[in-house]
């Protein structure tokens, strides 16, 4: 086999899950209200993408995957690794300060005022707001990889990214770490990143494609949400009444979650298939834990998935929209919503004839022998992962 073919090419596992929950408030937006959209015509619960992207995410450490670091505190990132180095506390400053000057560009300095007391106030604030809103996504791998080089030049910076330049020195950087595959990685270092994509604009050679696609969780039905009053009591007052009256709005849905893992893309950033099992066993199983965390001491949705209908295919990927809102016949959303979902991939896949190219389809929530476990390791066999 040609060492450059990627036997995974357009291959993908797609998961169409439904969930219900109960009285809940999973993603809020601005004025803590659950997020909503107008699909169909009819108002639908929902929940961000990215909401449910960061609690799987985190969910990959509860199954052995140590995560990648997102953040803009690039300079303590750096630094703590060159310490681990043995860089003194000034070297390991001076080493991240520069990493971290690459991709977080500073505001400009405050505009003189004529009034001193209000320049002083200005010029305190620059460092609070002198940050971009970057977040960069670095792999353990990579930031020891970068302390390692930091060491060879003696934790002097500026032997190692020699340029004055910031998109030059992005460059350096790329040049340095490349797109760091995960052959040695024994816990898949990063995977996060493999998964969910990385974007740096200063230095292309360092994006990665995400493997990873999600939409945004809808009700299958119409949804109003609802108000929430509640009083708190003072426990030592001495005058009758509550001491804090407030209200919270809320809602109750069967959401549909669609998402599509490309394993040909997730090869292709790997280097290698050796890790892809381990791969899917992590995803499909944080995927079923993941829920996202608002609210949960006070209204606790930790419904786990009710029905998943999940594909390992080739082909164009398939989202159900549910455009026409399901009707409650007097036994829940759920029931109509399987139904709904099953006709409904059943349909495209007639209409895309040879096109579909389905490998295999699981039906996952209605037989109680079939556990999360088989599914992941029926998803690994179809795939022909070995």
């Amino acid at each position: 086999m040609n060492t450059n073919e990627n036997p995974f090419k357009n291959v993908r596992v797609e998961y169409h899950i439904l969930q219900s929950f109960p009285v809940s408030c999973l993603n809020r937006d601005d004025v803590n209200s659950p997020k909503t959209a107008q699909v169909g015509g009819v108002t639908r619960a929902r929940v961000s993408s990215q909401c449910w992207k960061r609690q799987v995410r985190l969910a990959l450490r509860d199954c052995g995957i140590t995560l990648g670091s997102r953040t803009k505190l690039i300079s303590t990132l750096i630094g703590n690794a060159c310490k681990a180095e043995g860089a003194s506390e000034a070297q390991a400053k001076e080493c991240g300060d520069l990493i971290e000057n690459i991709f977080i560009k500073k505001a400009d300095s405050a505009k003189k005022s004529s009034d001193k007391k209000e320049a002083d106030q200005e010029d305190a604030a620059v460092e609070d707001v002198g940050k971009s809103d970057t977040l960069l996504f670095f792999a353990p791998a990579e930031v020891s990889l970068i302390a390692k080089k930091f060491k060879e030049k003696k934790f002097k910076p500026r032997e190692l990214i020699t340029q004055s330049d910031s998109k030059k020195q992005a460059k350096e950087l790329a040049e340095i770490i490349g797109k760091q595959k995960l052959e040695n990685a024994k816990n898949l270092d990063g995977l996060d990143i493999a998964l969910f994509g990385r974007m740096v604009a200063q230095a292309a050679e360092l994006n990665v494609e995400a493997a990873a696609s999600f939409s945004h969780a809808i009700s299958t039905h119409k949804v109003t949400n609802e108000v929430e009053f509640f009083t708190a009591l003072d426990d030592n007052s001495t005058e009758q009444g509550s001491a804090h009256m407030g209200s919270l709005e809320f809602n109750s849905a069967t959401y549909y979650r669609y998402i599509s893992l490309d394993l040909g893309q997730l090869y292709s950033t790997l280097g290698s298939g050796e890790f892809i099992p381990q791969a899917i066993d992590a995803f499909t199983k944080a995927l079923y834990t993941a829920v996202p965390s608002a609210r949960q001491t006070t209204q606790s949705g930790a419904s786990p998935w009710e029905y998943a209908k999940v594909f390992v295919r080739k082909g164009q990927r398939l989202q159900v929209p549910f455009e026409a809102p399901v009707k409650n016949q007097g036994g829940g959303f759920l029931e109509p919503s399987i139904e709904y979902l099953k006709a409904y991939v059943g349909k495209q896949e007639k209409l895309a004839g040879s096109l579909f190219g389905k490998i295999v389809e699981f039906d996952f929530g209605e037989n109680e022998d079939f556990s999360i476990d088989h599914l992941s390791a029926e998803i690994q066999k179809a795939a022909k992962v070995k």
